[in-house]
Protein backbone atom coordinates (compact mmCIF):
# COMPACT_ATOMS: atom_id res chain seq x y z
CA UNK A 1 0.00 0.00 0.00
CA UNK A 2 2.91 2.78 0.58
CA UNK A 3 3.68 2.08 -2.93
CA UNK A 4 0.50 2.95 -3.83
CA UNK A 5 -0.38 6.34 -2.11
CA UNK A 6 3.47 7.36 -3.14
CA UNK A 7 3.67 8.29 1.32
CA UNK A 8 6.83 6.04 1.92
CA UNK A 9 7.58 4.88 -1.57
CA UNK A 10 9.34 8.54 -2.37
CA UNK A 11 6.06 9.24 -4.92
CA UNK A 12 3.94 12.79 -4.56
CA UNK A 13 2.38 13.10 -1.06
CA UNK A 14 -1.36 12.25 -0.94
CA UNK A 15 -1.83 16.09 0.09
CA UNK A 16 -0.16 17.70 -2.73
CA UNK A 17 -2.27 15.96 -5.47
CA UNK A 18 -5.59 17.40 -4.11
CA UNK A 19 -4.44 20.92 -3.12
CA UNK A 20 -5.13 22.44 -6.63
CA UNK A 21 -8.86 20.97 -6.46
CA UNK A 22 -8.90 22.98 -3.19
CA UNK A 23 -7.51 26.24 -4.67
CA UNK A 24 -9.78 26.23 -7.60
CA UNK A 25 -12.66 26.29 -4.99
CA UNK A 26 -10.97 28.89 -3.06
CA UNK A 27 -11.09 30.86 -6.58
CA UNK A 28 -7.27 30.86 -7.13
CA UNK A 29 -4.16 30.65 -5.42
CA UNK A 30 -3.66 34.54 -4.79
CA UNK A 31 -4.90 35.52 -1.59
CA UNK A 32 -8.22 38.17 -0.58
CA UNK A 33 -7.53 41.33 -0.31
CA UNK A 34 -7.21 41.99 3.74
CA UNK A 35 -10.70 42.65 5.26
CA UNK A 36 -12.64 41.88 1.71
CA UNK A 37 -13.50 38.39 3.59
CA UNK A 38 -14.35 34.87 1.48
CA UNK A 39 -15.37 35.40 -2.14
CA UNK A 40 -17.95 32.88 -1.19
CA UNK A 41 -19.71 30.11 1.09
CA UNK A 42 -17.30 27.45 2.08
CA UNK A 43 -17.71 24.35 -0.22
CA UNK A 44 -18.80 21.47 2.64
CA UNK A 45 -19.86 19.09 0.74
CA UNK A 46 -17.10 19.52 -2.55
CA UNK A 47 -14.62 19.38 0.67
CA UNK A 48 -16.10 16.56 2.40
CA UNK A 49 -15.50 14.34 -0.71
CA UNK A 50 -12.20 15.24 -0.81
CA UNK A 51 -11.13 14.22 2.53
CA UNK A 52 -12.88 11.19 1.51
CA UNK A 53 -10.70 10.74 -1.06
CA UNK A 54 -7.12 11.85 0.56
CA UNK A 55 -8.05 10.09 3.83
CA UNK A 56 -9.13 6.56 2.49
CA UNK A 57 -6.05 6.56 -0.33
CA UNK A 58 -4.02 7.26 2.27
CA UNK A 59 -5.04 4.64 5.01
CA UNK A 60 -7.42 2.46 3.78
CA UNK A 61 -5.03 -0.78 3.76
CA UNK A 62 -2.04 0.94 6.02
CA UNK A 63 -1.93 -0.84 9.53
CA UNK A 64 -0.87 0.91 12.17
CA UNK A 65 2.22 1.71 13.05
CA UNK A 66 3.69 4.94 15.06
CA UNK A 67 6.20 6.45 12.77
CA UNK A 68 4.48 5.54 9.16
CA UNK A 69 1.14 6.77 10.82
CA UNK A 70 2.71 10.28 11.69
CA UNK A 71 4.29 10.94 8.56
CA UNK A 72 0.50 10.04 7.06
CA UNK A 73 -1.11 12.51 9.08
CA UNK A 74 1.86 15.37 8.37
CA UNK A 75 1.01 14.30 4.41
CA UNK A 76 -2.78 14.58 4.86
CA UNK A 77 -2.48 18.09 6.86
CA UNK A 78 -1.20 19.63 4.21
CA UNK A 79 -4.52 20.30 2.94
CA UNK A 80 -6.47 19.62 6.01
CA UNK A 81 -6.04 22.11 8.79
CA UNK A 82 -6.73 19.23 11.66
CA UNK A 83 -5.65 15.44 11.20
CA UNK A 84 -5.35 13.13 14.26
CA UNK A 85 -4.51 9.08 12.96
CA UNK A 86 -4.48 6.79 15.89
CA UNK A 87 -4.46 2.81 16.51
CA UNK A 88 -7.99 1.56 17.05
CA UNK A 89 -7.41 -0.18 19.93
CA UNK A 90 -11.22 -0.09 21.83
CA UNK A 91 -10.08 3.47 23.73
CA UNK A 92 -12.34 6.48 23.74
CA UNK A 93 -10.61 10.03 22.19
CA UNK A 94 -12.54 13.18 23.11
CA UNK A 95 -10.50 15.81 20.37
CA UNK A 96 -11.39 19.47 20.45
CA UNK A 97 -10.30 22.71 19.02
CA UNK A 98 -10.95 26.50 19.71
CA UNK A 99 -10.80 29.33 17.05
CA UNK A 100 -12.63 32.60 16.21
CA UNK A 101 -15.86 31.47 14.53
CA UNK A 102 -18.01 33.72 12.78
CA UNK A 103 -21.92 31.19 12.41
CA UNK A 104 -22.71 33.95 9.43
CA UNK A 105 -19.59 33.12 6.84
CA UNK A 106 -17.82 30.22 9.06
CA UNK A 107 -18.46 26.47 8.62
CA UNK A 108 -16.49 23.49 8.43
CA UNK A 109 -15.87 19.53 6.75
CA UNK A 110 -15.10 16.64 8.52
CA UNK A 111 -14.58 13.30 8.13
CA UNK A 112 -13.86 10.41 10.04
CA UNK A 113 -11.86 6.71 8.56
CA UNK A 114 -11.66 3.56 10.20
CA UNK A 115 -10.12 -0.06 9.09
CA UNK A 116 -9.11 -3.15 10.99
CA UNK A 117 -6.09 -1.26 12.62
CA UNK A 118 -6.53 2.76 12.48
CA UNK A 119 -8.85 5.48 13.02
CA UNK A 120 -8.00 9.27 11.30
CA UNK A 121 -10.43 12.28 12.29
CA UNK A 122 -9.95 15.50 9.55
CA UNK A 123 -11.26 18.64 9.68
CA UNK A 124 -11.25 21.64 7.52
CA UNK A 125 -12.23 24.95 8.64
Amino acid sequence: MEAENGIAAGGPRCGAAFAPQLRAMEGGESPAEPGSGPAGRFPVAAVEEILRDVVGSALRERRYEPGPCREAAKDIAEIVVVAHVGQLGGQSLQISSRCLWDPQSDTFSSYVFKNTSLFAVANVY
